[in-house]
């Protein structure tokens, strides 16, 4: 089962769940930040960060979701495949430990960390009230008609990431709206790989807005 670091509701009572997958070569210890960041806003909130189930093949002292050796999109879908399993459980045993479902949930990702909390959270049996997506893309966007739930959809990218360009982002959302979801987009044009007080910003209003805090 994944573990990795929480933190608990300011309020001291947890009403949502906060779900934030890391990317590629890092740890559930970079992105708990991110709830750090959100704590104030969403005092009633509960934050975990999983670490990823595997080391990282090509940076050892991180974790992966699934393994990336050559970089395309069949790669993306079959690793988005192989790990769903492990998330969905993860997230079922994390909501029934607080006595939630599913509308408590926001379900939120960086990189590889995007790609997987997509793939998993249009893929459930009930929808979350947020799925967040920062600098990520979307793997198989032509298996689209499988999906079970449409969840509010907010996606994050900054104009000068060469890590994963910014297309993926209006890519995606393209896809996903053609889908019947809806969707919101943030470009941030002068950042890379990475997320800055904006696109804190716009995940922290996403998430009020998913749990009807605002």
């Amino acid at each position: 089962m994944l573990d990795g670091p929480r933190l608990q509701p300011l309020s001291g009572r947890a009403r949502q769940l906060v779900v934030i997958l890391h990317g590629y070569g890092a740890d559930g210890g970079d992105l708990i930040a991110l709830g750090q960041a959100w704590r104030q806003a969403l005092p009633d909130a509960a934050f975990v960060a999983p670490n990823a189930p595997e080391p990282c093949d090509h940076m050892p002292s991180g974790r992966q979701w699934f393994p990336l050796d050559l970089r395309n999109p069949r790669e993306y879908w079959s690793g988005c495949l192989g790990i769903r399993a492990t998330v969905d459980a993860f997230l079922d045993a994390e909501l029934q430990r607080l006595s939630f479902d599913d509308s408590a949930l926001g379900l939120v990702g960086f990189s590889q960390g995007a790609m997987t909390a997509l793939h998993v959270g249009l893929r459930r049996k009930a929808p979350a009230a947020a799925l967040i997506g920062y600098s990520g893309r979307l793997a198989g966007p032509e298996n689209l008609s499988e999906i079970t739930v449409r969840p509010p959809v907010t996606l994050v990218h900054g104009g000068l990431d060469d890590v994963i360009p910014p297309g993926h982002m209006e890519a995606a959302a393209t896809a996903l709206r053609g889908a019947g979801l809806a969707v919101a987009t943030h470009f941030i044009p002068d950042i890379g790989h990475e997320i800055d007080a904006r696109g804190l910003g716009f995940g922290r209003a996403a998430l009020a807005g998913g749990f009807g805090l605002t």
